[in-house]
């Protein structure tokens, strides 16, 4: 008897440790991770045949024989998930359910148009395009904004998300970003500002982050244009012209193309154009609603990423000879 009982003891400790070895044993000994889905709905043994379909080193009715003696196969959750090299029955187990799906990213770079945004987002072949095909107001109404231009009213930043996810859903996340910007720059704002709503500050916004890249020359870019707000002064910037031309604009602005009316041709027409022109950043915003308090109504670039500020026409012809025409 006591023989026997030593033998039982014996197998108990082997069988032990071959479980522990298999519950730590690599499922992906390979350098790549493996991509698993696991769909809402799916039954435990189905998951575990799903682990073993993306191409783990396991045996599927091992892994769901795992999963019931854990005691937590009902709490595996659907998702997109990563096996990754050195995963085990245990640790995935755990991945599972605590629901550690695989992210992926994507940036929205301050000044894009939303032609680029949506370009940015067809390349990404995990995202689900829902947005393709429809107009840009067709994905304001999807978005519950019908009627508000969709040019300029997603936050720029980079926004992480799960395969299979609808680009509509990140664009969604990049509105409230932007409505979340738009009000704390709104309550930022100097007391005698021109600008009389949130849109207009999202106009003006756009049109600084597309005038300079230099955090340091937007408050005086703020300030020239905010001045010529106030005198009723065209604002002359050119991208807004160049956004007027769309597609018609080749890379050279000519003469004719400012004397092109359009609705965003501020050469032709007084006072903010009807949208904004691009993203603005959050120093776009800030300069918008904060200016610099100066007497400058012009400027030009100096050609290295700076500007030349002027406060007469005489001074701006002058900056004018010397930094673009060399003179």
């Amino acid at each position: 008897m006591r023989r026997y009982l030593t033998v039982l003891g014996v197998l108990a400790a082997l069988l032990g440790g071959a479980a522990l070895w298999w519950l730590n044993r690599d499922l992906q000994p390979g350098p790549q991770a493996l991509e698993l889905a696991v769909d809402p709905g799916t039954a435990p043994r189905g998951v575990a045949q799903a682990v073993r379909d993306a191409g783990a080193r396991v045996n599927p009715l091992l892994l769901y024989g795992w999963f019931r003696l854990s005691g937590q196969s009902r709490q595996i959750r659907a998702g997109n998930y990563e096996i990754e090299p050195g995963s085990t029955p245990r640790s995935l187990l755990r991945k599972l359910v605590r629901g550690e799906e695989s992210l992926r990213s994507v940036t929205l770079v301050e000044g894009w148009t939303l032609a680029q945004v949506r370009a940015a987002l067809q390349k990404e072949e995990l995202l689900k395009p829902d947005t393709q095909g429809l107009a840009p107001e067709k994905i304001m109404e999807a978005l519950g904004l019908p009627g508000v231009p969709a040019e300029g009213r997603f936050y720029p930043d980079t926004y992480s998300y799960a395969r299979g996810s609808s680009d509509l859903a990140l664009l969604k996340r990049a509105l409230h970003a932007m409505d979340r910007k738009l009000d704390a720059a709104w309550q930022r704002r100097a007391p005698d500002s021109p600008l009389r709503t949130q849109q207009e500050l999202l106009v003006l916004a756009s049109i600084i982050e597309k005038e300079t890249g230099r955090a340091s020359d937007r408050p005086m870019i703020s300030g020239v244009f905010v001045n010529r707000l106030r005198l009723g002064m065209p604002l002359q910037t050119d991208p807004t012209v160049i956004y007027g031309l769309g597609e018609a604009f080749d890379g050279n602005l000519r003469r004719r193309d400012l004397l092109d009316d359009t609705p965003w041709n501020t050469y032709t027409r007084r006072g903010l154009p009807p949208t904004p022109i691009a993203m603005p950043g959050w120093g776009s915003l800030q300069a918008a609603v904060q200016p610099a308090s100066t007497q400058a109504l012009y400027f030009v670039a100096r050609g290295d990423g700076t500007s030349a500020f002027s406060a007469s026409l005489q001074e701006h012809n002058r900056a004018v000879n010397k930094y673009q025409r060399k003179q």
